[in-house]
C-alpha cells in the first residue's frame, strides 16, 4: 500500500469510527458569497455540531483508540476553547476522566461549557504556549494522557472527516477555503482531497495578527501577537505534524484582517442567518476581501465553529453597521432649554431614520455656560439619508456634525 492509499485509508477509517459520535452537518450553498465572487460557494455548518465546532472530530477519533489503561488515567489537553469542549463532551460520554488547560483570556462562554461537559478546568497562562507547558506539567505527574488539539495523526484523521464530508455533499470542488491555526483541520482537509479523489486546491487562511503558516511556506520570521476575535486560530506556531502534511501541498494562504473577520461574522448573520465565531467566519472574510480570486470556481469553505459570546456578537454588529455608515454618531450644539431635544428627533424622524442613543453633554468646559452639546447614535435606512438629517436639522438652526469613532 503506498503511502497516499495509507493516508486516505486512516480518513475513512476515522469517518466510520466516529459516524454515530458527531453530527453530519450540512453543507450548503451559499447564494450570497456566489453572487459576491461569481463562482459556485458552498459552506460546510460545522457550527451545528453539538459542542458548536468541528474539533469534536479529532477529539473522537482520538478519545476512542485509547487503551483501557490510558482511559483509567484520563487525558489532558490545551485549548483556547473548542477543542476543550469536544474533549470534555466526548470524554465525558465515554466515562474518562479530562483535564483542560485554557489560556486567562479565554471568552466565559468556553470556559463556562467545557465545564458543564464534565472537564476540569485549569486557566493557565497569557497564551496557548504558555498553557501548554503548563499541561504538559500536569502530564508529567499524572500520567494521564495528552490529546494535543492538532499536533497529533489521530486527531488530524479526525478533523479530515469534516472536508470529506463537504466533497460527498457538494461535489468536487476546485478551491476549499480552510481557517488555520495550529494546522490539523487544514492538514485534514490536504488528507481528505486525497481521500476523496479530488483535485482542488486548499487555501489556507490566519487572521493577520498569527501568520505562522504564511510565515512557514516563505521561509520567513512571522511576527506574531495582537488581541484577535479570532481566538480560536490564534496560534505562534503551526504544529509539526500537520507542516509535514501542509508542505507540499499547500501553496496559498491568506491573511484576513480583523475588520474583514468582524464584518465576515456579521455578514454571515444577515445574508445567511448563521451565527459564526471568529476562526469559524476566517474563509469567509478572505472571499469576501478578494472576491475575483474565486470567480467562475467551485468554491467550499468550513464555518468551522459558533462559540462566539453573545456581547461580543451585539459589539460586531453594531460596529459592522457603523463601518457600512448604516449607524452613525452625530453631535448637534443646542441652547439648553426645554423644547430643544423633541426639535432634534423630529428632524431626525422627518429623514426616516431612527435615534438608538442620545448623551446630553452640558458640563465640560468646551461648551458654554447656556449650551449644550447632544450626541445622538442614528440608525440610517441608507449610508447616504446622512445628508438629509444634516439639512433637517440645519434647518431648524443647529449646528450638526457626524463624529467618526
Amino acid at each position: 500500500m503506498t503511502a497516499q492509499a495509507e493516508r486516505s485509508a486512516t480518513v475513512r477509517a476515522a469517518a466510520d469510527r466516529i459516524r454515530n459520535g458527531i453530527v453530519r452537518t450540512r453543507t450548503d450553498r451559499s447564494r450570497a458569497l456566489s453572487n459576491l465572487t461569481g463562482g459556485d460557494v458552498f459552506c460546510k455548518l460545522e457550527m451545528r455540531q453539538v459542542t458548536g465546532s468541528f474539533k469534536e472530530r479529532g477529539a473522537l477519533n482520538a478519545l476512542l483508540q485509547l487503551t483501557d489503561e490510558q482511559r483509567e488515567r484520563g487525558v489532558v489537553t490545551m485549548s483556547a476553547g473548542n477543542h476543550a469542549q469536544g474533549v470534555a463532551y466526548h470524554a465525558s460520554r465515554l466515562g474518562i476522566r479530562a483535564t483542560v488547560v485554557m489560556p486567562d483570556g479565554t471568552p466565559f462562554l468556553k470556559v463556562r461549557r467545557t465545564r458543564d461537559y464534565g472537564a476540569e478546568v485549569v486557566l493557565e497562562g497569557a497564551t496557548f504556549e504558555q498553557s501548554s507547558a503548563y499541561a504538559r506539567a500536569l502530564i508529567e505527574r499524572s500520567g494521564a494522557t495528552l490529546i494535543h488539539p492538532y499536533d497529533d495523526l489521530n486527531v488530524i484523521a479526525g478533523q479530515a472527516t469534516a472536508t470529506l464530508e463537504l466533497l460527498e455533499d457538494a461535489g468536487d470542488l476546485d478551491v476549499i477555503v480552510v481557517p488555520v491555526g495550529g494546522g490539523g483541520l487544514i492538514a485534514g482537509a490536504v488528507l481528505a482531497v486525497e481521500a476523496f479523489g479530488s483535485s482542488a486546491r486548499v487555501v489556507g487562511v490566519e487572521t493577520e495578527f498569527y501568520p505562522a503558516l504564511y510565515a512557514e511556506l516563505k521561509g520567513e520570521v512571522a511576527h506574531i501577537g495582537g488581541i484577535t476575535i479570532a481566538e480560536g486560530i490564534a496560534v505562534e506556531r503551526v504544529g509539526r505534524i500537520p507542516l509535514g502534511i501542509i508542505e507540499g501541498s499547500v501553496r496559498d494562504v491568506m491573511l484576513a484582517s480583523e475588520p474583514a473577520i468582524e464584518a465576515a461574522i456579521a455578514f454571515l448573520l444577515e445574508e445567511e442567518k448563521l451565527v459564526v465565531e471568529g476562526a469559524g467566519a476566517a474563509g469567509v472574510a478572505a472571499m469576501r476581501s478578494d472576491p475575483a480570486r474565486f470567480a467562475g470556481k467551485r468554491v467550499g469553505t468550513l464555518l468551522c465553529g459558533g462559540n462566539i459570546d453573545l456581547g461580543m456578537l451585539a459589539s460586531v454588529i453594531v460596529r459592522s453597521r457603523m463601518r457600512a455608515g448604516r449607524v452613525v454618531r452625530i453631535r448637534v450644539r443646542i441652547v439648553d432649554k426645554p423644547g430643544q431635544l423633541v426639535a432634534i428627533a423630529t428632524a431626525v424622524n422627518d429623514a426616516h431614520a431612527n435615534v438608538l442613543d442620545v448623551a446630553h453633554h452640558r458640563l465640560f468646559g468646551s461648551v458654554p455656560a447656556k449650551y449644550a452639546e447632544l450626541d445622538l447614535t442614528c440608525e440610517l435606512q441608507r449610508p447616504e439619508d446622512i445628508t438629509n438629517i444634516i439639512a433637517n436639522i440645519a434647518e431648524r438652526g443647529y449646528e450638526a456634525e457626524v463624529v467618526q469613532g
